[in-house]
């Protein structure tokens, strides 16, 4: 079987972290001869990263238009589109079968060459709001590490580029070669749970309504106690219909999603720091059982509080 040739594109301010994955697992951790893998750029040369290394490239955008493989490790700017060539050789490398992927910031260059339109894409968490207004004709998947959509592959932030390309490992030569790989490089060969688990979800700590604010500050010395809105409203001194329309006025979501966000982020603090049983947490944090309140962390975070637990706090902890 010939080698599966895989060109990685060299941009200014590339980040040199992204741009070693592809070169790691497919040149270097994968089985010798499966993968050819070339760097290239729009022009060959000297290609500056985000860190002032330099990189030298050989190739140019010729090397797209033979490549089974083409990978944009990452993009500098998410606010400017690439120069109209570089977007042309992707659309007819994808149109003669390729396979393109964008890694963290790469998936915008996907998206300026119109190959996203109407698909599945997944980008780093910070930058999702912009991404959708910027294509709103692209299904961005908050929860994914990484989607692939008929050939194009977009990954999360960062780590999940490893993920990503040992998934591309795994489609085209099967779990054991993945799973060598991964081992060779000390990581899971498949991770479970998107990246809204590491997404940070910020509630209005203040608002200009000061009658809202003492609210807010209430509640949150009082987390583990029941609330309804009669009560809420009866503490605003507002009738339930104007205290509903101030409070989502004041913090652009309802009294059930804030109360919802906030006694997940607490159980968050409260799993990474504490040995306290998840029965405790949900009690402490003001859900009614540890059933409603593992199916609204799994709900949020796509795992469950104890996959939480086992991620996030240190062996000390865990001992």
């Amino acid at each position: 079987m010939p080698s599966l040739s895989v060109a990685v594109v060299a941009t200014t301010g590339v980040s040199p972290f992204h741009f070693s994955i592809p070169f790691w697992i497919f040149g270097q951790a994968v089985t010798p001869g499966l993968f050819d893998v070339k760097v290239c750029a729009e022009k060959p040369g000297i290609v500056r990263s985000d860190m002032g290394f330099h990189i030298e490239v050989e190739h140019g955008l010729d090397l797209l238009r033979t490549s089974d493989i083409i990978i944009i490790p990452y993009w500098s700017h998410p606010d400017q589109k690439p120069e109209q060539q570089f977007l042309d050789e992707l659309s007819n490398a994808w149109k003669r079968g390729a396979e393109i992927v964008g890694l963290c910031l790469g998936a915008y260059v996907l998206a300026y060459a119109g190959l996203l339109k109407n698909r599945r894409a997944a980008t780093h968490w910070e930058f999702e709001q912009d991404f959708r207004e910027r294509f709103p004709d692209i299904h961005l998947n908050s929860n994914s590490l990484y989607t692939n959509d008929e050939r194009l592959v977009t990954s999360a932030g960062t780590a999940a580029g490893i993920d990503c390309c040992l998934n591309i490992v795994r489609e085209h030569y099967g779990s054991s070669e993945a799973n060598h790989v991964a081992r060779k490089m000390v990581v899971p060969p498949y991770r479970e749970g998107g990246q809204a688990q590491f997404i940070e979800h910020p509630v209005p700590m203040n608002t200009k309504d000061e009658k809202i604010n003492e609210l807010l500050d209430y509640l949150r010395r009082n987390l583990s106690k029941p609330h309804d809105l009669d009560s809420l409203a009866d503490f605003t001194n507002m009738s339930r219909r104007t205290f509903t329309r101030h409070f989502l006025k004041a913090t652009g979501i309802t009294v059930g999603e804030w109360l919802n966000t906030q006694r997940l982020q607490q159980s968050q603090e409260l799993l990474e720091t504490t040995s306290a049983s998840i029965e405790t947490i949900a009690e402490m944090v003001g859900y009614q059982s540890p059933i409603s309140f593992r199916q609204s962390f799994k709900a949020r975070f796509n795992v469950s509080p104890s996959e939480w637990r086992r991620s996030f706090r240190g062996p000390e902890l865990l001992a």
